[in-house]
């Protein structure tokens, strides 16, 4: 290994090493109550360091957000590049999201913490940063519909609405698993999941299809 290579390596661990302090403290704590200091501590390294890797607190929890976004859609990338029918990639997709809650927990918990908070924590220019590679996921959700209009498989007057309604309404689902030993006792919440996912399928399904 060259110098160079050595050299960026390092760079990646101390960026980890930021990311994860951050990341442990945020979900603890909430943003608020943190400072570059205490993410100093926590990722035992030197204010300093922390500074020349980040010009802000701001700047460390929008790259913890962009991170998890971006790996979440690769995921859903993937799906929209499989030889499969539009309806079953919208399935896929939406399968997809519930996993990437049960196995990438730490991603799924910074994007919820972010957006399920009716507070707007970063000024305009950062905010519309991070809602872009929020967005990107729409458009894949969108297009997939589109496509499936074109082959005559989805009747859909506005796709970019229901990617809205589809991806909120999924959303809202997960946070329901905290009701698992109250409301939804007895009840399988992966089981209602999937219910949803197919009811909304089905409200954009050619009606021949459907019969």
């Amino acid at each position: 290994m060259g110098v160079q290579e050595r050299r960026a390596m390092e760079k990646q661990v101390r960026r980890n090493q930021i990311l994860g302090a951050a990341r442990k403290l945020l979900l603890s704590f909430g943003i608020d109550h943190i400072s570059i200091s205490k993410i100093s501590k926590e990722a035992q390294l030197g204010v300093g360091t922390i500074y020349f890797y980040y010009k802000s607190k701001d700047d460390i929890f929008i790259a913890l957000q962009e991170e998890g976004l971006t790996f979440l859609y690769s995921i859903i990338e993937q799906i929209s590049n499989q030889d499969l029918d539009p309806e079953e990639k919208i399935r896929k997709i939406g399968i997809a999201y519930y996993d990437f809650r049960h196995n990438q927990e730490e991603y799924f918990n910074i994007i919820n913490y972010f957006l399920s908070s009716p507070k707007v924590f970063f000024p305009e220019a950062q905010k519309n940063q991070i809602d872009m590679s929020g967005t990107k996921i729409l458009m894949i959700i969108e297009q997939v519909v589109r496509t499936g209009i074109e082959t005559n498989q989805f009747e859909e007057t506005d796709p970019k609405k229901f990617s809205v309604m589809f991806w909120g309404t999924l959303h809202g689902l997960i946070q329901f698993k905290k009701l698992e030993n109250t409301t939804l006792q007895k009840e399988d919440h992966k089981e209602i999941y999937t219910y949803s996912v197919e009811k909304l399928i089905k409200s954009i399904r050619k009606q021949q299809l459907s019969e």
